[in-house]
């Protein structure tokens, strides 16, 4: 069996920036062993596999080591490849597991992507972090569905932040996102999730779900600029409406692959 495979890398418009995700094509799902196993052999953040359904494509996300509920930057990276390579010009409709329905729209040179707004939930206590997250740089701690927040007195402090992955890897499936407001945009971040195998995310969109509301909220407007400050960088507008977040990204096509099965 051979199967279409196209790398992208997504919120950049440079190779070797922005976040890779693969990009598979399936005409039926497969068994979830073997959608595990190419995502370990690809060992990239995530990978997403798409199946056409009657008014769009069906999508599932793959780390290396799970199956993720909520995936911006590899939802990008489809409706790139399908857009660069199907010649896919209209609004793309992506349905999920977990989340609902994810719309990706071609703009400009980029794409517009509309995802769900989940509030950041303020009642939650510094202990729920595991013991030695938590120092006195942190100004408001924060959490949605499956991620803790902090923000951060700096960027500075952000880029200084130096993650104990293993007592992250304490909190299991949840993620850890760190912000602060941006010293040339209005916010910046960083993603860390080493109980889903990815160490450091180089740029997340499902995070911006939260991150814009939050900073939304906090600076009084609802179009904002974000920058993901990890080594590969990455760069999202966002738009924050009542009951939906929009982000603004651009993505580009690294590698068309042939993957080969038994």
């Amino acid at each position: 069996m051979k199967l279409e495979m196209i790398q992208v890398d997504a919120f950049t418009d440079n190779v070797f920036s922005g976040n890779s995700a693969a990009v598979v094509f399936l005409a039926d799902w497969l068994p979830d062993q073997v959608l595990q196993g190419i995502a370990l052999e690809n060992n990239l953040a995530e990978t997403a596999f798409l199946k056409p359904s009657h008014d769009g494509w069906d999508i599932r996300w793959f780390t290396p080591t799970d199956e993720v509920p909520f995936c911006g930057h590899a939802t990008l990276a489809s409706a790139c490849a399908l857009h660069l390579r199907k010649g896919v010009e209209r609004t793309m409709r992506f349905s999920t597991r977990e989340v609902g329905d994810l719309l990706v729209t071609p703009q400009g040179d980029g794409y517009r992507m509309d995802i769900p707004h989940f509030d950041p939930d303020f009642a939650i206590s510094g202990d729920a972090l595991v013991n030695g997250l938590r120092d006195d740089r942190w100004v408001q701690l924060f959490r949605n569905r499956e991620n803790y927040f902090v923000e951060l007195a700096s960027e500075a402090a952000l880029l200084a932040y130096r993650p104990d992955l293993p007592r992250i890897a304490e909190l299991g499936s949840f993620g850890l996102c760190i912000t602060a407001r941006g010293n040339d945009c209005d916010f910046v971040s960083r993603y860390f999730t080493p109980g889903a195998g990815i160490p450091e995310d180089p740029v997340t969109g499902s995070t911006h779900a939260t991150l814009a509301p939050y900073w939304a909220a906090k600076l009084g407007k609802t179009s904002l600029s974000a920058r993901q400050l990890s080594s590969r960088g990455g760069v999202l507008g966002c738009e924050v409406a009542a009951d939906r977040v929009y982000l603004i990204g651009q993505a580009v096509i690294y590698m068309d692959a042939t993957i080969h099965l038994p």
